[in-house]
């Protein structure tokens, strides 16, 4: 059943409870249904997505986070789940602009989690790079390794994606320096590994 439909019957319950026995009993279900009601809007149904994503449902992830009608109203640190969560749903998507839009506003909404900070600033600068905006992705996968990141394999794609940047710029002391650290990190995920080893042919090839 629905949240609010049930702090409804709730509230509806203790208001006959209290008219036709006593207020002392009639106030348990009206409090049970405030709580509701403010739990609704201020957590969202953003606690339940984990069952969704183990599963791998997204279409029904995505049906439950599109039931969030007031994400303003939601708790800080839920909030941002709640834009990280969307912007992951864009990028899936292939929509980068609503992604980073996402991205930005769960930045903004002020929580203190360093390992958030970091991994929303991650995904700019990554999103960034799809983009060729490699100005811009160099400045927030820094802004993402200041922050922290929370494991090896992220820290080890800022870096990469940092090292590929100075390639680009023919800068290749900074280049050797980032792939110094990527490598560094000991990323586990198999895909990082590979282009970690790939780029380790074009850092022999570096003079000096």
């Amino acid at each position: 059943m629905n949240r609010l439909l049930l702090a409804v019957v709730l509230l509806a319950s203790g208001f006959l409870l209290g008219f036709k026995v006593t207020w002392w009993l009639g106030w348990l279900p009206m409090f049970i249904a405030v709580l509701m009601v403010v739990a609704h809007f201020m957590i969202g149904p953003i606690t339940l997505m984990q069952r969704y994503v183990e599963e791998g449902n997204v279409e029904g992830a995505q049906q439950l986070i599109k039931r969030v009608k007031y994400p303003n109203l939601l708790y800080k640190p839920i909030r941002s789940a709640y834009y990280m969560l969307k912007a992951n749903f864009s990028t899936m998507n292939e929509d980068l602009d609503a992604a980073e839009a996402e991205l930005r506003k769960g930045l903004e909404s002020g929580v203190g989690d360093k390992d958030f900070q970091g991994t929303a600033l991650l995904q700019l600068g990554s999103i960034a790079y799809r983009k060729g905006n490699m100005k811009e992705a160099y400045e927030q996968l820094r802004k993402a390794v200041q922050a922290g990141l929370p494991d090896p394999d992220s820290n080890a794609t800022a870096f990469l994606q940092l090292a590929s940047i100075c390639l680009q710029r023919r800068d290749y002391k900074g280049s050797k320096f980032y792939y110094a650290k990527a490598k560094a990190a000991k990323p586990k995920n198999e895909q990082i590994v590979e282009q970690l080893n790939e780029m380790k042919k074009y850092m022999a090839r570096i003079p000096g």
